[in-house]
């Protein structure tokens, strides 16, 4: 056992650091204060690049940039365009097309006196508000839009006015250099260039492609026959509407298509809401005596009637608390070509009658009646038929009550049963014509040739007697309907239509022209039927547009002039 120290003994002396240890020492002390050192500068390094980054880009933007328009705006001598593509008619005529202008905005930052800027500006724009322009320029904002698409004139005149804060962003406007002429088919687009309606709208996408044209089978020469012909027809029977087409009945392509009122598409949002309306693809009408036509045609077709046959005309029709008769009542048996010349109500429901409700509601599918035409616009009107399709509507469809559909469906619908029995889908943009197009058939050829020769019978001698062109072999078919408001018809609102083509021994050209709620006048001996309103006007436009299409007239003593044949001897041995 080892003996504890003694407080007083003494302690020995610790052994000394030998020389390398010293060594050793020094040289970790010397590593440890260079690595702080390096660590130190790196950080501070690091701060100083921060802070000149952050110095730099402070400089930027408050010594070399306002900081408050978009970029395109920093550079306007380097615009970047929209270039939407054009839209043009058969022939290359421009109908839409872009032009540079300019777009005023402020950088509310930099404006030294608002109320004088208000003042100044308000006298350049009229139409901007004061009070909107005023808030506008007091927002403390670094951007405001304050006038869309000036004109070269106006905006050096904003110039000349040396108000600090004022700049100018380049751009493309839409313009329309055929202002209304075609406004409802071409359409329009917003102030930035988003198609919102017509053409413009449906092909959108194609034409913010850029420089891709688009062309319509649109004749502009043919389009401005039809507007001034269905305005005049308006403007003498005081009517608050009407429509026009014209339809290549070989190829499916509308010619020309008019709505009015129209409205200009440069300033859409100026045009009221019914201007806007277009009546030939949206809206949808009871078209009257006009589906005579697809009535005989089903009948004459489906071999439920005889060409020669007659039917009573002379006793009313009475269902349930309805009674059918006649407008101007012949009182006696007529024949079918007398049904359709003197375009009688009960004759028409005597063979719908006799046809029956199955009949009848497959052949108007097979016209086309039933379901929304297929056309390259946005605006399409939906038809309407009975859910439930009774007896007393089959009498009434018969004459064009109780069916309603837009007229693209009429005179789509009435080229297919002259064009040989074939039924061509319609366009509005131009075909190839070396592109092979055919139809789906319909009704027989035989059943067409008939139908050609009642229409002209119709216009020779008939309701239509103010439609005919010598020498162009006109044939129609008038067409009167009371307006439907609920379930209950307007008295003295009427529909007035006529439905046209030529020359019928070959239809090339159907013409459609339709005059909404028109009045008598002195000139109508009291009348405002389609024979007085409708007629005269597709007479007018088949005069103005044949020579222009290069259509020279026919002889009256020419082979093909006479009426009888238009129909083959086979065909009225019944």
């Amino acid at each position: 056992m080892t003996a504890p120290l003694s407080p007083s003994a003494p302690l020995s002396p610790a052994p000394p650091f030998r020389r390398e240890e010293i060594v050793q020492l020094e040289g970790h002390a010397k590593r440890a204060l260079e690595t702080g050192r390096t660590r130190l500068l790196v950080a501070g390094a690091l701060f100083a690049v921060a802070y000149l980054v952050i110095a730099v880009r402070l400089a930027v933007v408050t010594l070399l940039s306002d900081g408050a328009e978009p970029r395109l705006a920093e550079t306007p001598v380097q615009p970047v365009p929209i270039e939407r593509g054009e839209i043009v008619d058969r022939n290359g005529v421009v109908l839409a097309t872009n032009l540079e202008t300019w777009s005023l905005y402020a950088n509310p930052q930099q404006i030294m006196d608002a109320d004088e800027a208000v003042a100044r500006l308000t006298e350049l724009f009229p139409d901007v508000s004061p009070i909107t322009l005023h808030v506008k320029l007091t927002s403390g904002r670094s951007f405001e839009w304050l006038k869309r698409g000036l004109t070269p004139g106006q905006r050096y005149a904003v110039n000349r006015l040396g108000i600090p804060g004022l700049y100018f962003q380049e751009e493309e406007r839409r313009i329309y250099p055929q202002g209304r002429l075609a406004a409802h088919v071409v359409g329009f687009t917003d102030i930035d260039n988003h198609g919102l309606a017509g053409i413009e709208q449906a092909f959108d996408d194609v034409l913010r492609e850029g420089h891709r044209q688009i062309a319509l089978s649109l004749d502009i020469r043919i389009q401005n026959i039809v507007r001034e012909e269905t305005a005049q027809a308006i403007a003498d029977f005081h009517a608050i509407g009407g429509a026009g087409m014209v339809l290549d009945i070989g190829t499916g392509e509308m010619l020309a298509m008019v709505s009015l009122p129209d409205f200009d598409p440069n300033s859409p949002g100026e045009a009221p809401d019914e201007t806007r309306f277009n009546r030939n693809t949206l809206g949808v009408y009871e078209m009257g005596s006009t589906f005579k036509l697809f009535n005989t045609a089903m009948a004459l077709d489906s071999g439920t009637i005889g060409f020669n046959d007659s039917f009573d005309a002379v006793h009313p029709i009475r269902i349930g608390r309805f009674t059918i008769h006649d407008f101007h009542p012949e009182n006696r048996w007529l024949t079918v070509s007398e049904i359709i010349k003197y375009s009688s109500n009960l004759g028409s429901a005597r063979i719908a009658e006799k046809a029956g409700t199955a009949l009848q509601k497959d052949y108007m599918a097979r016209f086309g009646m039933l379901k929304p035409v297929r056309l390259e616009l946005p605006e399409l009107g939906l038809p309407i038929y009975p859910g439930d399709w009774k007896p007393i509507n089959t009498l009434t469809i018969a004459y064009g009550h109780g069916i309603a559909v837009t007229p693209v469906h009429l005179i789509v619908g009435v080229a297919g049963l002259i064009d040989g029995g074939l039924y061509r889908p319609v366009t509005i943009m131009k075909r190839d014509a070396s592109v092979p197009f055919s139809g789906r058939r319909v009704i027989s050829e035989k059943t067409s040739a008939q139908i050609r020769q009642l229409m002209r019978l119709v216009v020779e001698s008939g309701t239509g007697k103010s439609a005919n062109v010598p020498g162009y072999l006109v044939g129609g078919k008038t067409g009167t309907a009371e307006k439907q408001q609920g379930h209950h018809y307007i008295a003295n609102a009427r529909l007035a239509s006529f439905i046209a083509a030529f020359p019928m021994n070959a239809p090339r050209y159907a013409i459609l022209i339709m005059v909404d709620e028109p009045k008598p006048n002195a000139s109508s001996h009291g009348y405002a039927t389609a024979g007085w309103v409708a007629a005269p006007a597709a007479g007018r436009v088949i005069q103005r547009m044949a020579p222009l299409l290069g259509l020279e007239p026919m002889p009256d003593q020419a082979p093909e002039a006479d009426t009888e044949r238009l129909v083959p001897v086979s065909a009225t041995a019944e």
